[in-house]
């Protein structure tokens, strides 16, 4: 990841904007930019923020993600839109379409789809970068939101970044709950023993915050809603697994399971409520859970007629 470091100089007026400092200045993104990518910052050591003053001499560090590769090509990918217009689009993610090209996954992603919808609808695709604000795990389905340009990713980001958005997961999980409804509040941390995962530590991480509240339950199975308040990587993974009741089909935090030996992850994101750029007060965006959830509710009822899951 790109990562800056230096020195404020001295032809700098003290309470110049930190964002305006590294735009006009120093020239690394621009303002919208900054907004959307910047992952970190540090002013003289301790952490800051983008409308924080800087003054000569103050020592600045700032780390920001990579922009998307400028060689993406445009591909055909059945999408299940669940809303656009010139400047988002909300998707409903199937399960095992992975959400951006990386190592093993060269082509055939969400970012690849959004590049040929973005072209289809007239829009250019010189310089497009698909606005990728949150994302959900290969195996994760459900509602996502993407940005067609830089403005519109930035007022997304800016909205997931103060948690300003309200997120709610349907899941499948072992086990039944003591607590029909509670709060799950650790720190989460990259797992040093394998870097694929992630894990609560002794000490050091990051606060994360999981709400839960039970819908069903069987002999060995909870059917719950998961409301996020923190954003972290495999939080809800984690948090289930954590609480004793991994998510069934969890290839990294739970164990093969004897009466669904070939589910895959039993998460899904419900629904998604957050202001779109341009448009008034907050819009909700939701999707039924999946025929795969089903499946399992019909074999867990006996092969009767499977529980409906309420509407959220």
């Amino acid at each position: 990841m790109p990562r800056y470091s230096g020195r404020v100089g001295g032809e700098v007026a003290g309470g110049l904007r930190l964002d305006r400092y590294a735009a006009e200045r120093l020239k690394l993104l621009n303002r919208s930019q900054m907004k959307a990518r910047v992952l970190e910052i540090r002013i003289n050591g301790k952490a800051g923020k983008l409308s924080c003053p800087v003054k000569p001499g103050d020592d600045l560090e700032l780390l920001w993600a990579d922009p998307p590769p400028s060689d993406l090509v445009p591909e055909n990918i059945a999408l299940d839109i669940l809303y656009e217009d010139d400047r988002v689009v909300v998707v409903n993610k199937a399960p095992g379409l992975v959400v951006h090209p990386g190592a093993g996954n060269a082509s055939g992603t969400l970012a690849n789809g959004l590049l040929y919808r973005r072209l289809s609808r007239g829009g250019s695709g010189e310089g497009f970068r698909p606005g990728i604000v949150h994302r959900l795990d290969k195996d994760t389905s459900g509602v996502m939101i993407a940005a067609y340009d830089d403005e519109a990713l930035a007022f997304l980001a800016d909205q997931f970044k103060s948690r300003r958005v309200k997120k709610i997961y349907g899941a499948i999980v072992r086990g039944v709950f003591k607590e029909n409804a509670g709060v799950i509040e650790t720190r989460i941390a990259r797992d040093r023993r394998d870097r694929r995962r992630f894990a609560v530590p002794e000490a050091g991480g990051k606060i994360a915050l999981t709400r839960y509240r039970v819908i069903r339950s069987w002999f060995n199975y909870s059917l719950v809603l998961l409301r996020p308040k923190t954003g972290r990587t495999h939080q809800l993974r984690v948090h289930m697994a954590y609480a004793g009741h991994p998510i069934l089909g969890d290839p990294l935090y739970g164990a093969r399971d004897a009466l669904f030996p070939q589910a895959g992850l039993m998460l899904h994101a419900k629904s998604l409520s957050l202001r779109l750029p341009g448009k008034g007060g907050y819009q909700t965006f939701k999707t039924p859970l999946p025929p795969r959830f089903y499946e399992v509710f019909r074999k867990l009822q006996g092969g009767h007629s499977p529980f409906q899951a309420p509407e959220v």
